[in-house]
């Protein structure tokens, strides 16, 4: 947990506990008061810290009255708008410092130690579809266009050049001579695997090798489900995704053969910088023994999953590099990749980082919801009666529930947010097309277009017309 110091090391003077003091127990019920996230309790308290010092330097108090705190805040909007280069904020990055700041002074007025707060604030209404809701709108943000399609996703053919990249092939699939990578097995199977699974870069790069659902006994259309541990999730969350039986077939392949290799007669132990090793012994898919205590995978967190020793030595992680140590550098592994696809092959191939994939799922999988794809399938599993649950799920969930719990997302008007950030309109467009050109509706349609406008021609026969005829 972050703390703040001042320079002389004192947290109260005569008159009682300093404004560090406070700050740093607000700090500390961070994971109570809505943010639960480890990774992002430095930035809330940098936030506050850095708009303490602003206040500060010009003789103001954090806990000043309501007209020098609106004052300041209106000097600080001039300087993160307009002030030095290396200070100046984007609008979102400003309108996420101005909700931090409301969380502070909203907690520091229940717990009475700030007697007025800078923002004011309007009641406004949202609507996601059929649900009405009354929200405060902070008005100290500013204004910010709104979000197209601003999520990037791989393109089909892209896609599929990422996923020969990593594997080290040129665009035909044959083997590229000047690569010299020598990790293109785990490195294609884990890219294939999180492209068809939509798993976050940490929930992928924490999952345990016996994490990994087993494989079908043979092969199946319908998608395979893949349980996501909370211990690795945003928001400690559990659920549950899916992935395809390729990739999950290519996946279990690397594990049988080269990380099998990799982790035999391993002697990794972690660095002493993470702690002391945790021996696994009696591993299954659910839990194993650590240190002689069962223990469940789904409670632990990512950093006791990297010091996680296999019973015959080696890391537990899935992906381990050739001397069974965990392999967690994804980000440059996929950057790498980009660059070398885009110098060498197609100069106009996206740069890439974890999260495209992620979106890419998403993309690819609202288009066979809408497209019909999983639901044909699905029908064909119920006639044979082979996994009915899933093919009842599939057939009667609306395609945005399915992939609100796909993406792990709390509601679907989260879902709906996101959706409106991707190429919706193209998806739905092209779905309408061609079941419209399977029933020969579109045909029809362009007949009675072309008669509409045979009409109007019949017009240009007149020198004069009037405009109620029209």
């Amino acid at each position: 947990m972050p703390i703040l110091l001042d320079h002389d090391l004192l947290f109260e003077d005569t008159t009682g506990p300093r404004v560090t003091t406070v700050i740093n127990r607000w700090a500390q019920e961070l994971p109570a008061n809505g943010c639960p996230a480890p990774s992002s309790w430095e930035t809330y308290v940098r936030v506050v810290r850095d708009w303490t010092v602003f206040l500060v330097e010009r003789g103001i108090q954090l806990f000043d009255s309501r007209s020098e705190l609106r004052r300041v805040l209106s000097a600080y909007a001039v300087y993160r708008a307009c002030g030095p280069l290396k200070e100046r904020f984007a609008a979102s990055t400003w309108n996420q410092h101005m909700s931090i700041l409301s969380l502070f002074y909203g907690w520091a007025e229940d717990e009475g130690y700030a007697a007025a707060v800078p923002f004011t604030y309007k009641q406004a209404v949202t609507a996601y579809g059929d649900q009405v809701r009354m929200q405060s709108v902070n008005l100290s943000k500013r204004r910010m266009p709104k979000p197209h399609v601003t999520i990037k996703y791989f393109e089909k053919d892209f896609e599929d050049l990422f996923l020969k990249g990593l594997g080290g092939l040129r665009p035909d699939g044959t083997e590229d001579g000047l690569y010299q990578g020598r990790t293109t097995a785990r490195n294609a199977a884990v890219g294939g695997f999180v492209l068809s699974s939509g798993l976050r870069r940490q929930e992928f790069t924490y999952l345990l090798e016996c994490e990994v659902p087993p494989l079908p006994p043979r092969r199946t259309e319908l998608p395979i489900w893949v349980p996501v541990p909370p211990g690795v999730t945003k928001g400690r969350k559990f659920r549950t995704t899916w992935t395809t039986y390729g990739p999950l077939a290519r996946l279990h392949q690397y594990l049988r053969l080269q990380r099998a290799l990799a982790v035999e007669r391993s002697s990794w132990i972690p660095p002493a910088a993470w702690g002391s090793p945790l021996m696994v012994t009696e591993a299954d898919d659910v839990g194993g023994r650590v240190d002689g205590d069962r223990v469940l995978w789904s409670e632990l967190t990512p950093r006791e999953r990297r010091r996680l020793v296999r019973p015959d030595g080696g890391s537990m992680l899935l992906a381990v590099q050739s001397d069974g140590s965990p392999f967690r550098d994804w980000p440059t592994v996929f950057k790498r990749t980009s660059e070398r696809t885009r110098d060498r092959f197609d100069p106009r191939f996206p740069h890439t980082a974890p999260h495209r994939c992620r979106h890419t799922f998403a993309i690819r999988t609202l288009e066979m919801l809408i497209g019909g794809y999983y639901a044909q399938a699905a029908k064909l599993v119920k006639d044979t009666d082979a996994d009915a649950a899933l093919a009842l799920y599939l057939r009667r969930n609306d395609p945005v529930m399915i992939l609100r719990d796909l993406l792990g997302h709390t509601s679907t008007l989260t879902t709906e947010v996101y959706l409106r950030r991707l190429d919706t309109t193209r998806i739905y467009r092209e779905a309408y097309e061609r079941a419209g050109h399977d029933h020969g509706l579109l045909a029809k349609a362009e007949r009675e277009a072309d008669a509409e406008f045979d009409e109007f021609d019949e017009f240009d026969e007149f020198d004069e017309f009037d405009e109620d005829d029209i």
